[in-house]
């Protein structure tokens, strides 16, 4: 009779327990699924923004070169070339202080042995230097580094090579093309959320991709960036990837 009174007392306490127990494992269970509905209202969009632009700085390069068997008289030839390119490029009207005129690269040339092996007598020297002109004035210069081996005609051996072109306001422009990309997110966000019956809530990220300056028209891409120089005309993209609330 008396352990069936012990019985009898102690099943309440374990019902108790039992309940207090469905209770906190339903609380549990309620708040890990309130922590994923949260995660799933989150849409993360990427949106970009582009402008055309037109470089404002060209720097462009020429190489000329001489020859000769004796290395002072290969420096004379050199020299008397430099003051013609000079005068050339004034002539076209760019200004001496934007020239600058590298040091002489100096190769000599060994003579041959009759086996086709080379041997350890100098034949001759070739000299080589290069102009630089770095200006704003694009046009001028993009249309000189067309017509510059016209030199040839004065006897100098001169290439010309491609120019490259930068732009100096990037920095800028950075500000105003990200909040027009962070606005573009929100529109296709937007558009998305209203294909479902939903709507966008506050903007809870966004992380700023690369830019990329390409030619224009350009689809290159790079996880990098890209910094186009090879024209004038630019197209600069910006990108943010954006994480919107869904209500």
């Amino acid at each position: 009779m008396e352990n069936n009174s012990n019985k009898n007392w102690m099943l309440p306490i374990f019902a108790g327990i039992l309940a207090l127990g469905l209770i906190i494992s339903s609380i549990i269970v309620i708040s890990g699924i309130s922590n994923i509905k949260t995660k799933q209202n989150i849409i993360t969009i990427t949106g970009s923004a582009k402008q055309q632009i037109k470089s404002d700085i060209v720097v462009w390069s020429g190489t000329y070169s001489v020859q000769s068997p004796e290395l002072s008289s290969a420096y004379n030839l050199l020299k008397a070339d430099t003051d013609k390119v000079r005068n050339y490029l004034k002539d076209k009207g760019i200004d001496v202080k934007d020239m600058v005129f590298t040091s002489i690269n100096t190769v000599p040339n060994y003579a041959l042995l009759p086996n086709g092996q080379m041997s350890s007598t100098i034949q001759s020297y070739r000299l080589m230097q290069t102009v630089e002109v770095t200006s704003n004035n694009v046009d001028k210069i993009t249309g000189i580094s067309r017509v510059a081996t016209e030199l040839i005609n004065f006897g100098i051996e001169f290439q010309s090579n491609p120019p490259a072109y930068y732009y100096t306001k990037i920095a800028d422009l950075k500000i105003g093309m990200l909040s027009l990309a962070t606005k573009d997110a929100m529109n296709r966000a937007e558009k998305i959320a209203d294909s479902t019956g939903s709507k966008i809530g506050k903007l809870r990220s966004a992380k700023m991709g690369v830019f990329q300056i390409t030619p224009p028209y350009s689809t290159a891409v790079s996880d990098s960036g890209i910094y186009d120089t090879t024209s004038i005309d630019k197209e600069i993209t910006a990108v943010m990837s954006c994480d919107f609330e869904i209500k």
